[in-house]
């Protein structure tokens, strides 16, 4: 199969071409992201690869479809950016990578609640700088905090096992309760009640119309008094001028974020010589008590492997079968 590889920096170059010795598609690498002014890059191809700012609205689709491309392999667990029905409508079959590594993404969560708790991260500059003042960097004990699991799929049952080992009380908020978590003494309760005892709330939720701005000036409200709020999910989660009030009033009283609503203009490229327009985005950066990581969760070794093998694996089942057990319909979205 011939594929069009939109969105890619040399080590997904690497790691698809290390993959593909064993499938054997024709990878065609593009540096631009796609969408409906891209579209015609993937002339001659039979399928287009993306990531997770590629545009599939449905002018870039109907785009695609009218050069004849037949597949969409997501590089991604994540579909918000696929306008799905238009893709069953115009015959696109669309694939994903369920489950590259929950452990990366997991662990990246921790990563960024234990920065933000002791703040190893203004240490490590002021060490450097000959200032060893330990003003400023008081820390609290982990060990029989409470923390919120929003939505307990892979990475969220994973990261949720983690922070018991930590000591924690766990709740956790998912309509479909996950036997794993019950087993390791996860409790379930509802999002009020989740959001009011919680000091640390963690999203590992998709998004989806419905979970949109989850976390809004209203949920902000019901959080506890200088509650910590990290999210390595999904931007649109989070109302980002809410939760700039939230930190403002002190409500919020940490932020660890991977991902951001808007980061397709920011994110994966070296902007340091130029001025960011996005003033919500800079207004974020002004707080110390806000980390931010530009959607590095998933980038391990481990993951990048898996994904690369998930991917061009799926490709060769459409190729071959004509179906692909990872495909991403309307009945999925529906039914999650």
């Amino acid at each position: 199969m011939i594929v069009a590889v939109f969105n890619t920096k040399a080590y997904d170059r690497r790691f698809l071409q290390d993959a593909n010795r064993d499938q054997r598609h024709q990878l065609l690498f593009h540096e631009p992201r796609l969408n409906r002014n891209t579209a015609a890059l993937a002339s001659g191809a039979d399928a287009v690869c993306v990531f997770v700012n590629d545009v599939l609205d449905r002018a870039t689709l109907e785009a695609l479809a009218r050069i004849g491309i037949s597949a969409v392999a997501l590089r991604c667990a994540g579909f918000n950016n696929v306008d799905l029905a238009a893709a069953e409508d115009l015959g696109l079959q669309v694939v994903r990578v369920p489950a590259y590594s929950p452990y990366a993404v997991a662990e990246h969560t921790v990563a960024l609640i234990l920065t933000l708790n002791r703040k190893t991260h203004r240490a490590h500059n002021r060490v450097h700088e000959g200032n060893f003042s330990l003003e400023g960097l008081l820390g609290f004990d982990l060990h029989g905090k409470v923390v919120g699991v929003i939505g307990t799929g892979k990475i969220g049952a994973i990261f949720s096992r983690i922070m018991t080992g930590f000591g924690c009380r766990v709740l956790a908020f998912d309509p479909l309760v996950n036997p794993d978590c019950l087993a390791i003494g996860v409790d379930y309760v509802a999002m009020e009640q989740l959001l009011s005892e919680a000091d640390i709330v963690s999203l590992h939720c998709p998004l989806t119309p419905a979970s949109r701005h989850l976390i809004d000036d209203r949920a902000i409200a019901s959080m506890r008094q200088g509650c910590m709020l990290i999210n390595t999910s999904r931007g649109g989660l989070i109302d980002a001028p809410a939760l700039i009030r939230g930190l403002k009033s002190g409500k919020v009283g940490y932020v660890g974020l991977d991902v951001y609503e808007e980061e397709a203009d920011l994110f994966f490229e070296d902007l340091s010589n130029t001025v960011i327009q996005d003033d919500v985005f800079a207004r974020l950066t002004t707080f110390t008590n806000v980390l931010i990581t530009g959607h590095q969760g998933f980038f391990t070794d481990s993951a990048l492997e898996n994904i690369a093998t998930t991917t061009l694996a799926n490709l060769t089942d459409l190729e071959i079968r004509g179906c692909c057990d990872n495909a991403v319909t309307t009945d999925l979205v529906r039914n999650r």
